[in-house]
This record gives structure tokens, C-alpha cells and sequence, in this order.
């Protein structure tokens, strides 16, 4: 065989082999493990949240035999305690020490402030689960940046919408004094005024500080036709049961955000019984998706899911898609960010896809307490966008 030809065949034979080589899932082309970070509450108010969001993620994950765009996933976890203040190095520490490839946190929206200014800095993945800080979305936005719950303006916007179609002109609102009290007040003040409403007094006490009386006491004293309230986790139970306790509950009807009783039903009880709450989920959508879903995390976790635990999934889907786009190489961020970007996310809540600054579009449900479940009763709000101030993406 004349050189030339030797040279010609061993040339072919190289570039078949990197052909093959390319269209070989990621673990066979020997890429290490992908390194997720779990940034979330562990210990706490918000505990309960965080282990839920993270059972969630490990659900989808499972579900596509352990590894996502062809590569097994390594999960970093850090309990981040719901404290702003150790968030920037705690996140830190996962990218700078763990090497990371992919951040998922959190539930305080302090906290994912704090990870996502660090992660728009170094130009790492982050996907935010639960916390609704409408900046994440708005000014802090950018590619690398994407949500799979919701902004804190979302469902104070939609149950602002339905309080005032109900009819009721005089309401008084309270929350914990921190970005996601403050931001869904906002967003529900926004819409029940624009419908003829006027909020006559705004509550707050800081987080996660759970003493009401006093400001019951002057709840009391208002003679509101309703009150709003947001509260989450172990805050959302007590107020619940003091709010009842107090008497109100027979006297004053009491909306909330849903985060009020998601994930509570069990140790509010009785005192819940009745409450309406808007969310993005309710526990019987019924949909041949979502009883799958329910099957699926029930059989695992041996407990019943609630939001925390779809926006944790949907987190691993989002991750999952951009994965696969970009064949497990997380280097490639502008074709994974193009992937999720145009992707319509097949979540237990209903199919939703993300804005141009990565916030989910979606449906919010008008729900109400009964039997310790939150039951659908309507559409509050239809493929909700939140309105991104301030994004410059």
C-alpha cells in the first residue's frame, strides 16, 4: 500500500472515530460527574421547604436513570441556615472550593439575592427553586440566571385580583418585613387597588420574628373587610392558629399568598379550614401529569408533595434541557441558555415557559382549605408574566 493511500485510510479512520466520539453521551466520552449545589434551608423555619425541593430535584433526576444530558449528577450540599449573611460565602465555598458546576437555591429570597449576584459575577448556572425576589428576575437578570417558581409580585398580584372582585373595598395586609413580604404585598396592592380596593394599613414584623398579638390586636381595632397576609413554613402555621385563636378568623375573611398553607396543613388543621390562597399549584389539579407526579413522589418519599417539591422537579427539567441541548457540556451556556429559553417546561403545575428574563409564565389557581388539602376552585389569574422591572437581558 503506497504511503499516501496509508495516510488517506488512517485519516478516514480518525475522523470517523471523532465522529462517533461526538455523538457519544457525555459519561462514555469520559466528562466527569456534573457537580450540582444544593444551596438550601436544612435547619429552621424554612427546613421543611428545603428538603422538599431537594427531594423534588432527586425525583426527575431518578426518573432519567441518575444523569442528566448524559452525564451522573454529584450533589453539593449546603445548609444555608435562611441567613443572608452567611449566603455570599457559603456560595462561595461551592463554586471556589466544591467547583460546582450548577447552583439550585434557595428559599429566603436574601439569600438567593446574595447567589445570584454572585453567580451573575463568575458566570455560573443558577436556577432558583423557590425564592421569589422579584429582582432575580428583574435588575439582577441574566442569561445564567433562571427561575422555576415564581416572583414574589405574582401571587400577591393574582389573589389582589381576586379580593377585589369579591367585592371587598377596605383591606389591611401583614408580613414579615423582608423582600418577600414586602414584594407580595406590593404585587397584591397593585391589582386590588387597580380593581377599586384601597389598603388601609400595612403590617409587618421582622423575620422570622412570630410574635402577632399586638398587631392582631390592631387588626381588631381596623375592622378591615379582609386581610391579606403572606407567611411560609413554620411562621405561615402560627399565624394561622393565632389568627383563629384571636377570633378573627369568624369575623374577618383571611387571603394569602399560598405559600400559607402549602406544605402546613397538617399542624395548621382545623384553623385552616376554609382559607383561600393563590399559587401556582393546587393539591387536586387532577391532570393525568400531575397524578403521576403525586404517585411517583408519594411511593418515594412515603409523604404527599406540595410546591416546594413541583419547583424543585421542574428545576431538574430545566436543567435537563439544557443539558441534553448542550450534550452534557455545561461549558456551552449560550446554547444551553437558548434551549431553556424557548422550551415549554411539561411541569405537574401545567405547562409554563420562561419570560425574556427567565421567570416562569403561568397559571395561579384560586385554591381553598378542606379536608388538609388545598382544593382548586379556579383560574385566578391566566399565564401570569411577571412584569420584570428593570431587566436590561
Amino acid at each position: 500500500m503506497s504511503p499516501s493511500r496509508r495516510t488517506l485510510i488512517s485519516t478516514a479512520i480518525s475522523a470517523l472515530a471523532l465522529t462517533a466520539l461526538a455523538t457519544l453521551p457525555a459519561q462514555a466520552q469520559g466528562l466527569p460527574k456534573l457537580k450540582v449545589g444544593l444551596m438550601l434551608p436544612y435547619t429552621g423555619t424554612f427546613a421543611a421547604l428545603g428538603n422538599a425541593i431537594e427531594n423534588g430535584f432527586r425525583l426527575h433526576v431518578a426518573e432519567q436513570g441518575g444523569k442528566l444530558g448524559g452525564r451522573e449528577i454529584e450533589f453539593v450540599k449546603v445548609d444555608d441556615e435562611s441567613d443572608p449573611s452567611k449566603a455570599t460565602d457559603n456560595v462561595n465555598k461551592l463554586i471556589k472550593r466544591d467547583n460546582v458546576d450548577v447552583l439550585i437555591g434557595s428559599v429566603h429570597s436574601g439569600v438567593a439575592m446574595a447567589m445570584a449576584k454572585v453567580a451573575k459575577d463568575t458566570g455560573t448556572i443558577l436556577i432558583v427553586p423557590n425564592a421569589g425576589a422579584d429582582a432575580v428576575t428583574g435588575p439582577m437578570c441574566a442569561p445564567n440566571i433562571f427561575r422555576s417558581s415564581f416572583s414574589n409580585w405574582q401571587p400577591g398580584f393574582a389573589m389582589g385580583e381576586v379580593v377585589a372582585k369579591k367585592g371587598h373595598k377596605k383591606v389591611v395586609t401583614i408580613t414579615w418585613k423582608y423582600a418577600a413580604g414586602d414584594e407580595s404585598v406590593k404585587g397584591f396592592k397593585e391589582s386590588f387597588e387597580k380593581g377599586g380596593g384601597t389598603v388601609v394599613k400595612e403590617l409587618n414584623l421582622p423575620f422570622p420574628n412570630v410574635e402577632f398579638q399586638a398587631l392582631l390586636t390592631e387588626i381588631a381595632a381596623a375592622k378591615p373587610d379582609a386581610v391579606f397576609t403572606f407567611f411560609a413554613g413554620g411562621g405561615a402555621v402560627k399565624f394561622v392558629k393565632d389568627y383563629a385563636a384571636a377570633g378573627l378568623k369568624k369575623t374577618i375573611p383571611l387571603y394569602g399568598s399560598g405559600f400559607l398553607t402549602d406544605g402546613t396543613l397538617n399542624a395548621q388543621g382545623a384553623d385552616a379550614d376554609g382559607l383561600f390562597t393563590a399559587l401556582h399549584y393546587a393539591d387536586s389539579l387532577n391532570t393525568p401529569r400531575d397524578n403521576a407526579f403525586r404517585l411517583a413522589y408519594a411511593k418515594t418519599y412515603k409523604l404527599q408533595p406540595d410546591v416546594y417539591a413541583v419547583q424543585g422537579y421542574d428545576a431538574a427539567q430545566m436543567l435537563g434541557i439544557g443539558m441534553a441541548a448542550v450534550k452534557g457540556d455545561i461549558s456551552k451556556k449560550a446554547e444551553f441558555t437558548a434551549a431553556v429559553e424557548k422550551a415549554k417546561i411539561d411541569s405537574p403545575r401545567g405547562a409554563f415557559t420562561l419570560s425574556k428574563a427567565h421567570n416562569p409564565v403561568q397559571d395561579f389557581y384560586l385554591r381553598q382549605v378542606g379536608d388538609k388539602e388545598n382544593k382548586l376552585v379556579s383560574i385566578a389569574s391566566k399565564a401570569l408574566a411577571d412584569p420584570a422591572r428593570g431587566c436590561k437581558m
